[in-house]
């Protein structure tokens, strides 16, 4: 049985290999590849439904290019990590 909101509403789906992490209203909060573990690109939203990050996991850590998004879409920080912290150049 999936795991659900007091209204509800699912709060992750797993199929074919991608999860879906879903907000109380619907909307989708996060999604990229899953087995078993974060890893690739994944994608996160605000509850509004813009995009806000995007970034590489390796093993549920923080590897490899990310960028937050401001609410007008702008890049608001770009980052690079390594083993889930962020590398300083």
């Amino acid at each position: 049985m999936a795991e659900t909101y007091k209204n509800g509403q699912v709060k992750e789906v797993t199929e074919n290999g991608v999860r879906t992490y879903y907000f109380e209203n619907g909307m989708v909060k996060a999604h990229g590849p899953f087995d078993g573990k974060m890893h690739g690109e994944w994608s996160f939203y605000r509850k509004t439904g813009e995009l806000w990050q995007v970034g590489q996991f390796e093993a549920d850590y923080k590897n490899g290019s990310w960028v937050r998004y401001d609410k007008n879409g702008e890049i608001e920080k770009a980052a690079e990590f390594k083993n889930g912290k962020e590398v300083r150049h």
